[in-house]
């Protein structure tokens, strides 16, 4: 096993500091008076430490989003879903954080509650297995989306979505929900490590089981799933990619109202997606992942309004059906491209593929503000624009971020009952969030991005008359109510704190959208 570089006496110092709000973060100061080689002794050959100093380290702490980071001491890679469970035993022993780390995807400001600690990277734990005859896959903790995805396309599978467990603790939306459901209703069972390091399996026979499809990460370290599977129905997809201009916004969200979205009956074949940003000559990876021949627009970085991104997304045809497409064609777009392919190319077609520039770890905080829509409200998608477009064109600080909307085929979700898992927002059809993405050079301006990402948010909850914020657990910002992520059932609320007050009573899970214990 390697143990690389050095950890620097003052900065494991500095990160010793007591946190008022989780107790049991209280501990041993210095970190170095720690002995990290009793940790070695536990784990396995092929198990890795690193401190501060080293390439790997920085490597495998460097997120996505520099909002509100964790910071931690040292990172551990685990060989084996033991050397997981090791790890967590030393931590509690030492009375020590600690966070599970995968892709670093994750952005929210309660992860920020962590300021030292050791980090596990689930990165080796990356095995894909086909079982059950192909009914089912094996996956590890820490494998990486487009290895599932080509395997299984390999195969002749898939599965429901090209991100894979992260996202599925916390329900998980896929493009072929519309058949079978969130990523968490494919899970069959899994090995969990839980908050006092035991490694268990957990299947529909636990009482834990219904917490982690929608809580996940409340409850324990997935070191590995068991997850159902399916025959590839349909090699082809197609997409149409059409570039309006903010003048058009009411029109646009008012035809996919009508002629996709349907009253919350979209068909299951089709998906629309849509991004609002600025100048798309110089997208961060949508248009220019679909090639669209832009040269006769003529955008001024100074003076343009974002533009809209409407994705129209098709399941087994080589082209989209001009019933979904001829609407937006008479809107008089600036520009339109057809692509046909196959399941493989739906990530980079929207812009999120591992490779495209949005996901990149650029140095960028990338807060989101998610709420779910029932439909597009188009009234309020026009104040919104608007107050998108004053606060993101031209040189503003803030000209890099984006207005997501999701619009997945919903037949699978809703088939399945609402009460059997956490996720609770089943009857929900758009996933929407404002995106902002800066440079975090000062708390100044962390501010400014928060006070308009809940502006943009209120705009469309407002929307919706007195319904409450229902937001998804994965995009949270970090100011969300626990209700607002989790239910407005107070039976819900209930059962999510006494599982938390069993499993969980220290709070050792507390650092990504945290549910409190029983009477905390």
């Amino acid at each position: 096993m390697d143990v690389l570089a050095a950890v620097a006496a003052w900065g494991l110092t500095s990160a010793c500091q007591y946190q008022p709000l989780l107790p049991w973060l209280n501990r041993i100061c210095p970190l170095d008076a720690v002995n990290f080689h009793a940790l070695e002794g536990t784990l396995s050959p092929s198990a890795k430490i690193y401190f501060p100093g080293s390439a790997e380290y920085a490597q495998l702490t460097t997120r996505w989003s520099t909002l509100e980071e964790p910071r931690v001491d040292v990172v551990v890679v685990p060989g084996t879903e033991d050397d997981v469970s090791h790890t967590v035993t030393f931590a509690n022993t030492e009375n020590i954080p600690f966070l599970a780390y995968n892709g670093g995807h994750g952005a929210t400001t309660t992860l920020g509650k962590m300021d030292h600690g050791i980090a596990i990277s689930l990165s080796q734990l990356n095995s894909i297995k086909i079982t059950d005859n192909g009914e089912t896959a094996t996956v590890g903790g820490g494998v990486m989306s487009n290895d599932v995805v080509d395997k299984l396309w390999a195969h002749g599978k898939l599965t429901g979505k090209l991100i894979y467990l992260g996202p599925g603790l916390g329900g998980g939306h896929g493009w072929l929900q519309g058949h079978y459901g969130l990523i968490s209703d494919q899970f069959v069972s899994m090995n969990v490590v839980l908050a006092d390091g035991t490694l268990t399996q957990l299947d529909a026979n636990s009482d834990l089981w219904w917490a982690m499809k929608g809580a996940g990460h409340n409850f324990g370290i997935v070191t590995s799933v068991k997850t159902k599977i399916y025959d590839v129905r349909h090699r082809d997809w197609a997409i149409e990619t059409f570039v309006f201009g903010g003048d058009k916004v009411e029109d646009v969200y008012e035809a996919a109202n009508k002629y996709i979205l349907r009253h919350g009956r979209q068909p299951v074949d089709v998906i629309n997606w849509s991004y609002w940003l600025n100048d798309p000559q110089i997208d961060p990876g949508n248009v220019s992942a679909c090639s669209l021949k832009l040269a006769r627009l003529r955008f001024s970085p100074l003076a343009s309004q974002p533009v809209i991104l409407f994705f129209i997304i098709q399941e087994g045809s080589h082209h989209v059906d001009p019933m979904y497409t001829t609407p937006f064609h008479n809107l008089g777009p600036l520009a339109v491209q057809m692509n046909p392919g196959t399941y493989l190319d739906l990530a980079a077609w929207t812009g999120i593929a591992k490779s495209s520039p949005p996901c990149q770890k650029s140095g960028n905080a990338n807060p989101r503000f998610p709420m779910y829509l029932d439909s597009y409200d188009v009234m309020a998608q026009t104040t919104a624009y608007a107050m998108f477009a004053d606060a993101t064109r031209g040189v503003s600080v803030f000209n890099n971020s984006i207005f997501m909307f999701e619009g997945y085929s919903t037949h699978g979700v809703k088939s399945i009952a609402s009460d059997s898992s956490a996720f609770a927002f089943r009857d929900q059809n758009i996933l929407a969030a404002p995106l902002i993405s800066y440079a975090p050079v000062s708390s100044e301006r962390g501010v400014q991005a928060a006070e308009l990402g809940n502006r943009l948010r209120q705009a469309l909850l407002e929307s919706n008359g007195d319904r409450s914020l229902a937001a998804y657990v994965n995009y949270a910002y970090g100011n969300e109510a626990l209700a607002d992520l989790f239910g407005h059932d107070e039976r819900r609320l209930t059962r999510l704190r006494e599982l938390k007050g069993k499993y969980d009573p220290l709070g050792r899970f507390g650092f990504f959208a945290p549910i409190p214990r029983p009477g905390a």
